[in-house]
């Protein structure tokens, strides 16, 4: 019996230290995932800011290769964030993610070899490139920007669709209201306006009615009363009996 309980107590205790465990390394996977995304936002921030200074202080070849990147990187991450909202509440949208993904390998391909040519030495050779990189990169962009704003006039046309829906119920449900009030109101004043006539035609056979019983409680109680004695006045005589002589 001691045995038994001692193999229970450890299998309970080896349970509880597997669910610490557990729990431990999905807690540090999680602040792990925490981490690097964090660190991976404020990389493509610092990223995202030199490239603004690089475009806006520079001239030549290096000032339009990180306007380039600085484009695609915007359009191609505005896209990502409409497309990941919008399938929230439209799985249609799906399709459109996969045509994104697809379309951003392409993009990542675009922004890994405009990086390799900005510290590339040779500027004429670059410069001699640059049409063909614009042109790829206009590609992209009106590529992503043309999914991004579908998604966006997909959700809007389905918003207006609900409103106008709902509009258009709340105006049944008001005009039923409306209707259910006057009818109402008018019933009321039937039902009023009847009761009126009935009282007016039932005056007069009430008034006659009480006129009758009157008439008829009269010789009644005539007849139930014995008549009153006459009076008797102190200067009339009295009256001797019947056996006087």
């Amino acid at each position: 019996m001691e045995a038994a309980l001692i193999i229970f107590a450890l299998m309970v205790l080896f349970a509880f230290l597997g669910l610490g465990a557990y729990a431990t390394v999905k807690v540090v996977q999680a602040t792990k995932r925490g981490v690097d995304r964090t660190i991976t936002q404020a990389r493509r921030t610092v990223e995202d800011t030199t490239l603004r200074a690089k475009s806006f202080g520079q001239v030549g070849v290096t000032g339009a290769l990180a306007q380039l990147r600085l484009d695609l990187r915007t359009s191609m991450r505005s896209t990502q964030q409409a497309l990941h909202e919008g399938v929230r509440l439209d799985a249609s949208l799906r399709e459109s993610i996969a045509l994104f993904e697809r379309l951003s390998a392409h993009g990542h391909e675009l922004d890994d070899e405009l990086k390799r040519l900005e510290q590339d030495p040779d500027r004429t050779r670059i410069a001699e490139r640059m049409p063909d990189l614009r042109e790829r990169t206009a590609k992209i962009t009106q590529a992503a920007d043309s999914l991004r704003w579908a998604a966006r006039d997909r959700a809007s046309r389905f918003a207006e669709d609900d409103l106008s829906a709902l509009s258009a119920q709340i105006e049944m449900e008001s005009g039923a209201l409306r209707d259910w009030s006057r009818e109402s109101v008018d019933h009321l004043a039937a039902a009023a306006a009847e009761w009126d006539a009935a009282q007016q035609a039932q005056g007069p056979q009430q008034a006659q009615g009480s006129q009758q019983a009157q008439r008829r409680e009269q010789p009644r109680k005539a007849a139930l009363n014995p008549a009153a004695p006459a009076p008797e006045y102190p200067w009339q005589k009295t009256r001797r009996p019947e056996s006087t002589t």
